[in-house]
């Protein structure tokens, strides 16, 4: 019997013993020496050498004739490139042919089944027409010899100290050990296939007893056995060690791969998409670029904790320093809204805007309440509730809850107060909503605060698109008006994506025909009921590296320095929309009090979403968007534009000039591919590919863009940079 051990970097693996040769590691690649006894048996095809120790070193060939009665504990080291064949026990032989791992066994008596001890796999016989049998074999991917501490470096590519682990790891076997034949057969015997701890468990059991230890202990054989487990039993302990440094090693070695090793695949499609915004020219007026130390919080080791619950009161230990992030971000929110913590509270846990308002309705109002916001096509937001036109509920609010919207006047794109103010004293909602995505004007808070009062709703603000020009003070605020205030966390913002709730506290204001919800309670009770509503009633725990990048954006956010950003926002909305009107586009309400105007292209002949198509494929991004009087959301007859991002990317002004002609040229190209493939949307896809205009326009856009920086990254950095 032979233990072929085959290993790669002779790493950790389990080990299994060799009854007559002991263990023979099997180094890949490179020459080694080892100690071979010289009344073992010969080299044969192949070169050798012998040195004065005794050893001899090994070239690829095979070693033959290993006598009957000459079985030593050897160790024999065979390249991997063209292994070493064993060959021989008495008459038999075993031989490999090639280094493919199969094994050919001749010769083995009716009883002497070859037995491959080692980690050897699927392992399998056919006898030839010869006699022969043939035992194939696939190697495991690491493994490594099992011998005494003298053993040097795993990584070593020679083992001067190697000993012969089998028998007795304790002694020293460099003089021949003599076992004899009819031990090593009835072992052969009994361990016939795969050997594993197991098996040699079971085989030593048979013999022992319970103080006197194997029965016969002057019988040869059992000699043999007892001597073999013993050794097994000291290299099995040796190989647990090893095997659990390997196992931490791996652990460790998994954990601290970089993306770009772990998953190549995604990682160039990040560098991909850092390429498309750096080159691009980005219009939507709900995206942002953050800064570096939003980036540094958010893709931090605070993703790591759980953290159920509020601060001081979690389902989960270990959250010391995740609580004073927390407490933070509430202090920095307030702060940054100019809100006394006396009068207002926060919730900084919702994992967007909508989840916000949707805690916000589950926390104040019963399944099938009413609520009444802005009309989707007018500029609302479909978390505050919108039908289509054939009755079907679109978002959670419809489904959930009874919603009415109201609209804008169709000839000034205004929100329309009398027709608004008629329908919420007929429909009586439960919460009145103000805020939308696609208004370009201010809104009047304290009209929409009377109104409230009359039909005893609740006033909520969802400031999602205009949170930054709130917080600079660069246009009205909801605080001064409203119970409930809700915002993304980006956007204007420029913090993480996320959501955040604010809610009065304390005593309620004293109003003339004030109630809340047919509730007559002298104080506010939003805080409790806010908080159960976003954690454990929709949502588990908090994304802590979330709440603190936007800790640091609201530190970023009270700076004199983001006032002038967000004053030069309007600025540029402001160039922009005077460079379109000059143009004699049309714009809903005529401008823009706000970062974003709404383009009614409807006038033009072409529809939104074809426009974007067009700019998409320029590198300009910007978004179809309904405007009042659409038929389809599917083509919608305008585009929404902002100015934030590309505020933040460094332009002013006259930047926006140029942007505005790069939007006109687009509009041009729209126009002729229309014209000449027709309208229907494949022609229209079809006309655009291989389109001389929109390359030569992209490229323009591409060197205008690739002019100016990106928050949050450097060039240098880039993998992709033309």
């Amino acid at each position: 019997m032979v233990d072929q051990t085959l290993s790669e970097g002779m790493e950790s693996s389990e080990m299994k013993p060799n009854l007559s040769l002991g263990y023979i590691p099997i180094h890949r690649g490179g020459h080694m020496s080892g100690s071979l006894q010289p009344n073992l048996g010969q080299v044969d095809g192949g070169a050798s050498k012998s040195f004065s120790d005794g050893s001899i070193q090994l070239s690829p060939g095979r070693l033959t004739s290993l006598h009957e009665n000459s079985l030593h504990a050897p160790v024999a080291v065979i390249p991997s490139h063209n292994p070493l064949a064993l060959i021989g026990l008495g008459e038999n032989s075993l031989q490999n042919n090639s280094g493919d791992g199969l094994l050919q066994s001749n010769g083995l008596g009716k009883r002497q089944n070859f037995t491959a001890l080692g980690n050897l796999h699927h392992t399998k016989r056919s006898k030839e027409g010869d006699g022969s049998r043939e035992v194939s074999f696939r190697p495991p991917s690491s493994v490594s010899p099992l011998c005494d501490s003298s053993l040097s470096s795993p990584r070593s590519p020679h083992y001067p100290n190697l000993q012969a682990a089998i028998l007795n790891g304790r002694q020293n076997y460099q003089q021949p050990l003599q076992l004899p034949q009819q031990g090593f057969n009835r072992a052969s015997h009994l361990l016939s296939d795969n050997v594993s701890h197991h098996s040699m468990q079971k085989l030593v059991s048979s013999f022992q007893s319970s103080e006197e230890g194997l029965p016969n202990t002057s019988s040869s054989s059992n000699k043999g056995l007892q001597l073999a487990y013993t050794g097994y039993q000291s290299a099995q302990s040796q190989t647990n060690e090893t095997d659990l440094a390997a196992r931490r090693a791996a652990v460790r070695a998994w954990g601290n791969q970089p993306l770009s090793v772990v998953d190549p695949d995604i990682w160039d499609i990040m560098e991909r998409e850092k390429h498309r915004q750096w080159k691009g020219i980005e219009l939507v007026a709900s995206e942002n670029f953050t800064s570096q130390a939003v980036f540094e919080a958010l893709g931090s080791h605070l993703t790591n904790k759980y953290s159920e619950g509020m601060p001081g009161a979690r389902y989960y230990g270990g959250n010391q320093n995740i609580d004073q992030i927390e407490v933070l971000c509430w202090e920095r929110a307030l702060s940054a809204f100019h809100l006394e913590p006396e009068k207002w509270g926060v919730n900084v846990q919702p994992y967007s805007c909508t989840s916000a308002n949707f805690a916000v309705y589950t926390a104040l109002l019963q399944p099938k309440d009413r609520i009444m916001g802005l009309d989707s096509p007018s500029g609302g937001h479909l978390s505050h509730g919108y039908y289509t036109s054939s009755g079907k509920k679109v978002s959670g609010a419809s489904i959930f809850f009874e919603s009415l919207s109201y609209k804008v006047n169709p000839h000034t794109g205004y929100i329309d107060f009398d027709k608004l103010e008629e329908k919420a004293l007929d429909f009586r909602p439960k919460i009145l909503i103000c805020g939308g995505s696609a208004y370009p004007r201010e809104w009047d808070y304290a009209r929409f605060r009377e109104i409230a009062d009359k039909c005893g709703a609740v006033l909520m603000c969802d400031m999602a698109h205009i949170s930054g020009l709130v917080a600079a003070q660069e246009c009205r605020s909801p605080f001064d008006y409203c119970d409930v205030v809700t915002s993304t966390t980006h956007k204007s913002l420029r913090g993480p994506r996320g959501g955040i709730i604010f809610f009065r506290k304390g005593a309620k204001p004293r109003r003339k025909s004030f109630f809340y919800a047919g509730d007559d309670k002298d104080h506010y009770d939003f805080e409790e009921r806010i908080n159960f509503a976003v954690f454990p009633s929709l949502q588990g725990g908090p994304h802590n590296n979330h709440i603190a990048a936007l800790a640091v954006a609201l530190k970023q956010v009270s700076t004199p320095e983001y006032k002038l950003y967000i004053q030069q926002v309007k600025k540029n909305t402001h160039a922009l929309a005077a460079a379109l009107l000059r143009r004699n586009c049309r714009l809903v309400t005529g401008g823009t009090d706000n970062h974003l105007l709404l383009w009614d292209l409807r006038p033009l002949g072409l529809t939104g979403n074809r426009f974007e198509k067009v700019c998409e494929i320029c590198h300009v991004t910007l978004n179809k968007n309904a405007v009042f009087g659409d038929n389809s959301a599917l083509a919608p007859g305008g585009v929404r534009i902002g100015t934030p991002a590309m505020t933040s990317r460094g332009c002013v002004e006259g930047d926006f000039e140029v942007i505005a002609e790069f939007l006109f040229k687009a509009v041009h190209i729209a126009h002729i591919v229309q014209k000449e493939h027709g309208k229907l949307q494949r022609d229209f896809l079809k006309g655009l590919q291989n389109n001389k205009e929109i390359a030569e326009l992209r490229s323009s856009v591409e060197k205008f863009a690739s002019a100016f920086e990106m928050p949050g990254f450097e060039l240098m950095d880039m993998t992709y940079k033309v």
